[in-house]
């Protein structure tokens, strides 16, 4: 049925619950995975203040993290299955949706939080955006260790070797 899945992770617990889906689903539909992050810089009202080198090494360090979260969840990805990273410098809501329509992916699964309500506050709902902007299927996902759920889930209808890449990035 799918193909071609998209994954978007930053590293939160939703997102990481959501990776575990896309990797049981791929399995089972012998399908590829694309995982995606993008880069989130603070507000420019962030760098009042600071020099140059101040924001350098804050745009170093958010890279570096980024390319961490990819990598890590590249090798959650089991050998046999096809898998991909990409990387994008471009805001995540509109780059997320060119990535669905440029790499003909047919799903989207994602994580229903992001890594905090801050964050949330600042960009706005990644996973509300995509739903609604998506021209394929998107799966989110919720993972709720409080309840002793494993996850809970929504569907909206809107080759490497064993050397795995480590990120490809776009614009």
């Amino acid at each position: 049925m799918f193909q071609n899945i998209l994954v978007a992770t930053d590293g939160s617990p939703d997102a990481d619950e959501a990776l575990r889906q896309a990797i049981d689903l791929a399995d089972s539909e012998h399908a590829r995975l694309t995982l995606f992050s993008s880069l989130v810089m603070p507000p420019s009202a962030a760098y009042i203040g600071a020099g140059g080198a101040v924001a350098a090494t804050i745009a170093a360090d958010a890279e570096s993290e980024t390319e961490a979260i990819l990598q890590t969840a590249v090798d959650q990805v089991p050998d046999h299955l096809p898998v991909t990273s990409v990387l994008s410098s471009a805001p995540v809501r509109p780059a997320l949706i060119r990535q669905i329509k440029d790499g003909a992916h047919d799903l989207v699964v994602m994580g229903s939080r992001g890594r905090g309500a801050l964050r949330s506050v600042l960009l706005g709902s990644v996973s509300h955006y995509v739903l609604h902007h998506s021209p394929v299927p998107v799966l989110i996902v919720h993972s709720d260790p409080e309840r002793g759920l494993e996850s809970s889930a929504t569907v909206s209808q809107s080759q490497t070797t064993s050397d795995r890449p480590t990120v490809n990035a776009i614009a």
